[in-house]
Parts: C-alpha cells; sequence; structure tokens
C-alpha cells in the first residue's frame, strides 16, 4: 500500500514526533521511508553600487548543508539498525515546494510529517509547512500534531 514515506523533518524533536508513526507504518507494508530535509539559505540583496564579500554567506551555507547532511546520515543509520529501507534526501528550495516536488519525483505514496499545531496570528504569519502541503498535494497525507 505505501511503498514509499516520505518524512519531510526541520530537526526539531517536535517533527521527529512522526518517525513512531512512520517506523510502524514502514514495517507494517514493507516500507522505503525517504527522509527530506531543507538546506535553507538567507536570500541577500546588496544595496546599489554596495560592495559585497559573499564568503561569508558562503561559509555559512555549507555549514548548514553539512549540519542537515549530518542529521540525515544519523536518521538513516537508527533506521538501517531496525531494518527499515531508507535514504536522505537534501532539498534546496523553499520548504512546502521542495515536499511536493519530492513528492511527485519519487513518486511517494504518503508523506508523514508533524504539525507544530499554530493557529491563528502565528500561523498567518509564519505560515504552516503542513497547511501548504494539505493544500496542494494530490496523494495521501499523515498529519499528527505534536506538543
Amino acid at each position: 500500500m505505501y511503498k514509499k514515506i516520505l518524512v519531510p523533518l526541520d530537526g526539531s524533536d517536535r517533527a521527529e514526533a512522526i518517525l513512531p508513526h512512520v517506523e510502524k507504518l514502514a514495517k507494517l507494508y514493507g516500507s522505503e521511508v525517504l527522509f527530506m530535509r531543507t538546506v535553507e539559505g538567507d536570500y541577500f540583496v546588496p544595496g546599489y553600487q554596495e560592495v559585497v564579500d559573499i564568503s561569508g554567506y558562503e561559509q555559512e551555507y555549507a555549514r548548514r548543508k553539512k549540519e542537515v547532511e549530518s542529521y540525515l546520515e544519523s536518521l538513516r543509520l537508527k533506521f538501517n539498525e531496525k531494518g527499515i529501507s531508507n535514504r536522505p534526501i537534501v532539498s534546496y528550495d523553499s520548504v512546502v515546494q521542495s515536499i511536493l516536488n519530492t513528492a511527485e519525483k519519487e513518486e511517494v505514496d504518503l508523506i508523514a510529517l508533524a504539525s507544530h499545531g499554530r493557529s491563528g496570528l502565528a500561523r498567518a504569519f509564519y505560515g504552516s509547512v503542513a497547511s501548504g502541503v494539505l493544500n496542494r498535494i494530490d496523494r495521501p497525507l499523515l498529519i499528527i500534531r505534536s506538543n
């Protein structure tokens, strides 16, 4: 039923609340789990006639990328030990768009993620990954609310 499960994560304990659910589903269906995390970059637009040394930005971006890769590798090893087929995916687009693109490209059968449960003004201000995916996805979506 669920041959591939996409699990978008942000590195937080709240996001990882989905992992026990994914583990059970993967064992039940013999699914491959795709752990995904986005390397977010700060977009910088210099002012008119401004000279900018971008080496600091490049170093910070490289640090973030390495951190993301290390995080995904630790998850990969944990799930390998449990006998669950998995692989990491690092994305570089906006989070919601990365999830949508990866789901389509990888032909996943399920997207599983935890929602932080924001509502009202906080949701409007910060946006909601779960809401953004829910409103645009064309396949099953498992959302759990993390505390």
